[in-house]
């Protein structure tokens, strides 16, 4: 089950949809006319890796990345910075201070959808678009511990499972509280969710057997 979802494995399912989403962020870029001139991009949880297996720079070499990480990681392209932030207080950067603030698979990863407010609200102060990606809460299979409607089990089941199996990309914990810790850290969310975090966002729905798999907010006006 993990090697069908798991994004590094460029037969999965996760990569098969990471790349048509990928197309579908260049003709984002393009529809916005973003592509006759420099392009600056926040990605808020990015890595080089990303970038580069995307051939991004190839296609669009004026465009300048910052990576923005809890704490600062090692980056060899000229194109690419990397700051260390917070994805719910961005205070570093001015209004309108990116053409795009980018995310993939983070705002579900803030413990509460006060913090969650607060990512959006960075989102749309700093850029001038945006394009934010996360799992969709209601599709059957949870995409961190890879097991059927885990999202929907009470916290105490959820959190026995985590210390005590090794489920998905996570392995079993030492203690309690680290299970706690890793089961209150996701928060999914649904497309209902997005629009109440994006409100003029257009939604870019994956599906997978007639289940919508990931949703992607953006904003579709030129």
């Amino acid at each position: 089950m993990k090697e069908l979802f798991d994004p590094s494995n460029q037969v999965s399912y996760n990569h098969k949809f990471r790349v048509k989403r990928f197309e579908h962020f260049k003709n984002f870029i393009n529809n916005h006319h973003l592509n006759k001139g420099p392009i600056s991009i926040l990605d808020i949880g990015g890595t080089q890796d990303y970038w580069q297996k995307m051939d991004f720079f190839t296609q669009f070499p004026n465009v300048k990345i910052s990576l923005v990480n809890l704490g600062t990681e090692h980056v060899e392209h000229p194109n690419l910075t990397s700051i260390a932030g917070d994805a719910c207080n961005l205070f570093q950067f001015q209004d309108k201070s990116f053409d795009i603030v980018f995310s993939n698979s983070v705002i579900e990863h803030l413990f509460t959808w006060e913090n969650q407010q607060k990512m959006a609200s960075e989102v749309l102060r700093i850029g001038r678009h945006f394009y934010i990606q996360t799992p969709n809460k209601y599709f059957p299979i949870e995409p961190h511990w890879m097991t059927p409607f885990y999202q929907f089990l009470p916290r105490g089941v959820k959190i026995q499972l985590t210390k005590n199996l090794n489920l998905g990309h996570y392995p079993k914990t030492a203690t309690v509280e680290e299970a706690q810790k890793r089961v209150d850290e996701v928060q999914l969310l649904s497309s209902k969710d997005m629009k109440t975090l994006f409100p003029s966002a257009a939604l870019y729905q994956e599906k997978l057997l007639g289940f919508v798999k990931s949703i992607t907010a953006f904003d579709d006006f030129a």
